[in-house]
This record gives C-alpha cells, sequence and structure tokens, in this order.
C-alpha cells in the first residue's frame, strides 16, 4: 500500500470542505495602494499562476509589508499560498492580521472563521488538540457574530468531533442541517456525522459532485454502503492502457456486488477520451475530469498514472497504488464488510 499520498490529499480534502468562500467585501478588496507594493503583488500572482505557490508567498509578504500592513488581498493570498505549503506561522499570522482588518461584522465573523481553518488544519498536521481547541474557539466567534454562517458550525462540528466531544460534535451537525439547502454538498455529509460523528475525524474521501459519462448526475456520498475504486487514467498513459484488462477483470467479478467503479480520466481531448471508452467498452462509471489540474484528480493530489484509490462503505479510504496492484484480496474483504453491514440494517421481517 502505498499511503504517501494520502495526507496531501487530505489537506486538500480538508481545504474543500471548509473552503474560503467568497463572503465578505473583504475577500473582494482591491491589491495594494503603494506603487511599490502593487508591483510586487503582481509578481507574486504571476508566481501563483506559474503554481510556485513558495515564491508567490514572498512576494504577496512583500507587497503587504510595502503597503503598511494593511493589504487585506495580500494576506488572503498569504493565508492560501501558507495552507498548501504548510507554513503555519505564515498562515495564521495573516488570518489574525485580516481579523484586525475588520470593518464590519460580518468581516470579523469571516475572519475569525478563517483563523478557525488554519488552527484545524494545522492540529490535523500536528495532531495536537490544543489547535482543535482554538479552532473550536474562533468557530464560536464566527457563529456567536453571524449565526447563518453555515460554514463556520460545520467547521465547529468537525473540530468538535477531533476533540472528541461528540456529543457537542453532534449538536453542530444537526444544527447545520436545518440551515443548509437540500441540495447543500456537506448538508448529505453533516448527515452522516449526525448519526456517526466519529466519521468526522476519518480519512473521508471529500463530498465531491459529478456528472458521468452516460449523464448520471453522481454525489459520492450517494454511493454509501458500497465499496468504491477510483480510477485516475488516460488513454495517452501507457501503463494505463496496460492495466485496462485489470480493471475490467474487476467490474467483470464485483458485478453483482456492492462495489463501483469510477474512472476519472485526465486526458485533455475530450472526444479522444469518448470514442476511446467506446471502442474498449468500458461499461463502469466513467468522467472527464480534463487534466492533471482537473478539480476530482487535484482534490485528489494525484500527480502519476494509473493511480487508485479504495473507499470502504463508510466513504473512509482504506488504500492507495500508483501503477497496477493485486487489489481483489482488499477488496474481498471490504465488499464482506459492507454485506454484513447491509444484513445488520435490514429490518427483521
Amino acid at each position: 500500500m502505498a499511503f504517501g499520498g494520502i495526507m496531501r490529499y487530505f489537506f486538500v480534502f480538508l481545504s474543500l470542505s471548509l473552503a474560503f468562500a467568497r463572503l465578505t467585501a473583504q475577500d473582494n478588496a482591491a491589491g495594494p495602494s503603494n506603487e511599490k507594493a502593487q508591483k510586487t503583488y503582481q509578481h507574486a500572482i504571476e508566481w501563483m499562476q506559474k503554481h510556485r505557490p513558495d515564491e508567490a508567498l514572498d512576494d504577496f509578504k512583500k507587497a503587504d509589508k510595502q503597503d503598511g500592513g494593511h493589504c487585506v488581498a495580500c494576506q488572503l493570498n498569504v493565508v492560501k499560498c501558507a495552507l498548501e505549503l504548510r507554513d503555519w506561522k505564515a498562515a495564521e499570522t495573516a488570518a489574525s492580521a485580516i481579523l484586525a482588518e475588520g470593518q464590519t461584522p460580518k468581516d470579523v465573523a469571516v475572519a475569525h472563521y478563517r483563523l478557525g481553518v488554519v488552527l484545524f488544519r494545522e492540529g490535523l498536521d500536528k495532531h495536537k488538540d490544543e489547535l482543535f481547541a482554538r479552532s473550536h474557539e474562533e468557530f464560536g466567534k464566527a457563529v456567536e457574530i453571524l449565526p447563518g454562517l453555515g460554514k463556520a458550525v460545520f467547521g465547529d462540528g468537525q473540530a468538535l468531533a477531533h476533540l472528541k466531544q461528540d456529543d457537542q460534535a453532534k449538536a453542530r451537525f444537526e444544527q447545520f442541517v436545518k440551515m443548509a439547502p437540500e441540495g447543500d454538498i456537506d448538508r448529505q455529509r453533516a448527515l452522516r456525522y449526525v448519526n456517526q460523528p466519529e466519521l468526522a475525524r476519518a480519512r473521508m474521501v471529500p463530498p465531491f459532485q459529478i456528472t458521468t459519462l452516460d449523464g448520471q448526475h453522481l454525489a459520492f456520498d450517494d454511493l454509501h454502503g458500497k465499496i468504491v475504486l477510483i480510477d485516475f487514467w488516460a488513454t495517452w498513459c501507457g501503463p494505463c492502457r496496460a492495466a485496462l484488462p485489470h480493471v475490467r477483470e474487476i467490474a467483470k467479478k464485483f458485478h453483482d456486488e456492492p462495489l463501483v467503479i469510477l474512472s476519472v480520466s485526465l486526458d485533455t481531448d475530450e472526444q479522444k477520451w469518448k470514442d476511446f471508452v467506446a471502442k474498449n467498452e468500458m461499461t463502469w462509471l466513467q468522467y472527464y475530469d480534463g487534466g492533471f489540474k482537473g478539480p476530482i484528480s487535484t482534490m485528489f493530489g494525484v500527480n502519476a498514472i494509473p493511480h487508485t484509490f479504495t473507499v470502504d462503505a463508510d466513504g473512509v479510504l482504506q488504500d492507495e497504488h500508483i501503477g497496477d496492484a493485486s487489489i481483489e484480496g482488499k477488496l474481498k474483504k471490504l465488499v464482506a464488510r459492507a454485506k454484513e453491514l447491509q444484513l445488520a440494517q435490514t429490518p427483521a421481517q
């Protein structure tokens, strides 16, 4: 088992589940007003476009300093880059600076939420309850100021779950369920956490939504109770084509079992992908992600293919492999467990 990419994937997931949505005027803040700072800020943007968060971080910090430490746009981008680099000191300093710049109650509430996210992710990285406790405090302040800030309510549930305060976590998730609209992607996940708050501290697969090649609108949590094999591949990838018979064999072998295969293509030519799938009779679920920077591949931190993730019936990541690998034994055990769970949940006649 190659779990090397899991932590990267886990951090990306958290950045999505606790996303920095544009919620206040601060989020739309213009760049710095100082002329020197403006040039530095533009250099930082160019570094980001080149996917160099390390260089971008330095320039955003420099631009903020040149602007007298009041460039909220600089500070927001420092947080973004620092989280990607796991530079917790820089992320916390910038998030605290944004909090100090808040002009309205909404600005302040969202700033507390952001600081809560930084502390929560740092807690995950360092495995420190103290950081989860501080995160809980920040989320709580955000909700106290702005009760309708659902992301802070959901985040607080996660922080409390990691502190193993499951009753309080459950209450927060229940609160979020009442607040969130029916189609909210986190609402479905929160409903599961209400029943099993311990899942909120597990390596849960992100609650993503896709539309498959055959037109199915699929949310990952719709597959609850089934084993899911997520297969990242591309038509141009020789090892992927070599592994295709193995994937087809798994699809055939587990056809009548509670197992779903989702192949995620990193092709950049959509028609070529469609033709290949049809020609090779790839009858299981197919999704086009559009390359390594696609939303799903980015979410999972995929940078080499073929790359598979095996997920259990609760949605918890169990296995990860780069390259073709013998995974049938693991799948059999997980399928057997899924069947046991199904029987346990079947009402007695």
